[in-house]
């Protein structure tokens, strides 16, 4: 019998040690768990002094951590007695006085410096205790006091209230507002009358726990406590948790655990991650959830324990869901098992050969539009624009059943023009929007670098005098182009027909070779990166239906850097246009648009072509022609007949000179596209107010063209086409230094 009693002690005591062996350790090795003969537990962060077996090591983590013992009482601080600390909720409780005033000089204010602690907002409250009475609780943050406090009132000799309620009369409370660190209470009494006297003179303040004290109204005669348990939050570190994404060395949580910075305002906790318990501050463990009993397996039997969490099987020769709620597990069905496993095969073939099937269809479709993708310049195209910036006009990707549909599948009855690698379709869209389709008329490697080209320029403008360009299509073997529809043709075809040729057709062309040179001068100096067009002729400016200027075809076009002034190029152009300077040095700058735009004007004031076989040798070249005549004093024998009048010859003559200006041999003596633009407008100007006396304004334009004299030109009869010496002087100056 004894010995039976002796082993049910060894049983016992055995199983005492095996828990607390389970029970992790909470503080650092060669560190005091609790003072001696005391029962508080002391959880790290938290410690007392320095290790005995770790050569010194702090016991604790911060200093703020650093506790003391008196005899057998934790101590926080200087004299604050810490009742229990709670690593999972972050908080310690202590023990904190009773402010009291009794009109004596005993009466107590006391204070606590919680360092960074702060007083716990959910689980305390501010009660003052009293009649008459007023309670104050003042706080620092931020080098700032903040306070709170509330008001006691007592009516008639017998105080109709019953205990266990702070509502105001004989007591009252208040929430603790957030962030209170280094707090004082202090209390006090508002009147000492008859009423005051008969319930007891004292008033009592104090911040404590909830559920630490329970009014009576015994205690207005005679508080029965001087110290009530009190509640802190406190955080470790100083920073936040995202202060440690790049050091940490610092950061105090450790395996299994993870920064929770929520709902703080100063440092962070350590919270253990879902599936495991202990202390975040020395390394969490994982819970075994199968043998608490937190699991959601049918029984313990079903459960098996995985790091962090746990899964629920079924036992050996049963098929089905070990989980609660779920159907079960049962015996093994054979027969049904082979049945299933049989159509299960057949189903996942089936589905494999046809996924395999598509696949192939969709890889061999892939693999087809890279072709077209690659063939029309596609891999240049992403390669251009990905150095260039958004574009200012939302690119729209057409499909090529869109443009097969907008075009009647490309009916020749809607081709509306040719360019120098591309034909132009008429097309209308299905919100009916009229376009212009434009598709390269062979694939080859010099027409996939202008057809990328004018892509990259185009999206880089934005201009009422420049085409508008609306999306392309990649798709197919040939690339297109989509842009807004011209109605009106080009300025070729407008000045090559033959109309009524009177002063309202020399105003609209005026006009029309303003709006170019505005365009023009955008795109060399306002544009995000210049453009020069190097392709600039009348049949690629195009007319709407108010006959406004669009400047098109950019498959030339070249983007300059800001750093250059200049590029070197394979020589591209029209003949007749071409700057000689270019073509002599296979350098392009803005100036060789300027030559080019010279030429226009020459059109606009003969009504010729630039070039022709069909004149006599030295009328082959217009310019060379036109120059020629300028510098024999012959320019009327050069102007399309019926163009100049009375009204418009001073107009018509500065135009000339501007044109000449712009056909000087040497490209640095030619005007900038922006100067041609301004002088344009100013032309426009006196044509719009043509009492406006442009002789006033000669420095500016003497500026411009290089020139000096004090006239430009003097007006005898209109019939008589005869210049005098003063035109003559300014058109060879204009002409100096050029030929």
């Amino acid at each position: 019998m004894e010995q039976l009693q002796l082993w049910k002690v060894l049983i016992c005591a055995l199983a005492v040690a095996m828990v607390v062996a389970a029970a992790p350790d909470q503080t650092l090795p060669g560190c005091n768990s609790t003072c001696e003969g005391g029962n508080v537990e002391i959880p790290y962060p938290f410690g007392i002094g320095y290790s005995s077996t770790q050569h010194g090591q702090p016991c604790f983590l911060e200093p703020k951590f650093n506790l003391s013992c008196n005899n057998s009482n934790l101590i926080y601080g200087s004299n604050v007695t810490a009742l229990s600390i709670n690593v999972t909720a972050h908080q310690m409780e202590v023990s904190f006085w009773v402010a009291r005033s009794c009109n004596e000089t005993n009466d107590t204010s006391p204070w606590m410096k919680t360092a960074n602690f702060s007083v716990s907002r959910t689980e305390n409250k501010l009660r003052t205790v009293g009649c008459n009475s007023f309670g104050l609780l003042a706080g620092v943050y931020d080098n700032s006091t903040y306070a709170t406090g509330c008001v006691t009132q007592c009516y008639g000799k017998e105080l109709k209230i019953d205990d266990g309620t702070c509502s105001g009369v004989g007591c009252c409370q208040v929430d603790i507002p957030p962030r209170m660190r280094d707090i004082r209470i202090a209390a006090a009494t508002l009147s000492s009358d008859n009423l005051t006297r008969d319930w007891g003179r004292c008033s009592y303040s104090f911040v404590a726990k909830h559920d630490s004290y329970k009014f009576s109204t015994a205690d207005l005669k005679s508080f029965p406590n001087k110290t009530l348990p009190l509640v802190l939050d406190w955080t470790v570190g100083d920073k936040n948790c995202s202060g440690f994404e790049s050091n940490r060395g610092e950061y105090a949580c450790k395996e299994n655990s993870h920064c929770n910075d929520t709902d703080t305002d100063f440092g962070y906790r350590c919270t253990c991650d879902h599936g495991y318990q202990g202390n975040p501050y020395l390394g969490c463990t994982d819970i075994d959830e199968c043998k608490t009993g937190k699991h959601s397996c049918i029984s313990e039997q079903h459960c098996h324990n995985t790091d962090g969490s746990h899964i629920c099987l079924c036992l050996k020769g049963q098929s089905g869901n070990g989980t609660k709620g779920s159907e079960g597990c049962h015996e093994k069905d054979v027969v049904t098992k082979v049945v299933i496993g049989v159509a299960a095969t057949i189903v996942i073939l089936f589905v494999v050969i046809t996924s395999l099937y598509l696949i192939y269809q969709k890889r061999k479709l892939i693999k087809l539009r890279e072709k077209y993708f690659k063939q029309n310049g596609g891999s240049i195209l992403l390669q251009q624009l990905s150095t260039r910036e958004n574009s200012p006009q939302m690119t729209q990707i057409f499909t090529e059943e869109q443009l097969k549909k907008a075009t009647n599948n490309f009916d020749n009855s809607l081709i509306i023009g040719s360019g120098g690698f591309g034909t132009v379709y008429k097309g209308l869209l299905e919100n009916n929007i009229t376009v212009a389709i434009k598709k390269s008329k062979i694939v080859d490697e010099s027409q996939k670098e202008q057809f990328i080209n004018e892509v990259v320029v185009l999206s880089q403008i934005n201009h009422r005098n420049v085409v508008k360009l609306l999306g392309c299509c990649l798709e197919r073997e040939v690339p297109l182009l989509v842009y807004e529809f011209v109605e009106s043709g080009t300025l070729f075809d407008f000045l090559h027909t033959e109309r009524k040729i009177n002063n309202e057709t020399w105003k609209m062309r005026l006009r029309i070779a303003a709006e170019a040179a505005g365009a023009l001068s955008y795109l060399h100096s306002a544009a995000s990166i210049p453009i020069i067009h190097r392709d600039v002729k009348t049949s690629n400016i195009l007319l709407d239906k108010t006959y406004t200027a669009k400047v098109s075809d950019f498959g030339a076009s070249r983007l300059v850097p800001v750093d250059q002034t200049e590029i070197a190029t394979m020589v591209q152009g029209t003949f007749g246009y071409l700057d000689p300077e270019y073509l002599r040095t296979s350098q392009l700058t803005e100036k060789s648009d300027v030559y080019s735009f010279g030429v226009v004007l020459v059109e606009l004031l003969t009504g010729e072509k630039p070039h022709s076989f069909g004149r006599p040798e030295e009328k082959r070249s217009l310019s060379n022609h036109f120059l020629s005549c300028l510098k024999e004093d012959r320019l009327f024998d050069v102007l399309q007949v019926g163009i100049m009048n009375e009204e418009n010859q001073k107009e018509i003559i500065e135009v000339a000179i501007l044109a000449a200006s712009c056909l000087r041999l040497n490209g640095e003596e030619r005007p900038s596209m922006k100067e041609v633009a301004t002088e344009l407008d100013a032309i426009r100007q006196m044509e719009k107010h043509p009492w406006i006396n442009r002789d006033q304004n000669l420095e500016e334009t003497q500026c411009l063209l290089h020139e000096a004299p004090s006239s430009i030109y003097e007006h005898g009869d209109s019939n008589s086409h005869q210049y005098t010496d003063s035109i003559r002087d300014h058109v060879l100056i204009a002409l100096d230094n050029g030929r």
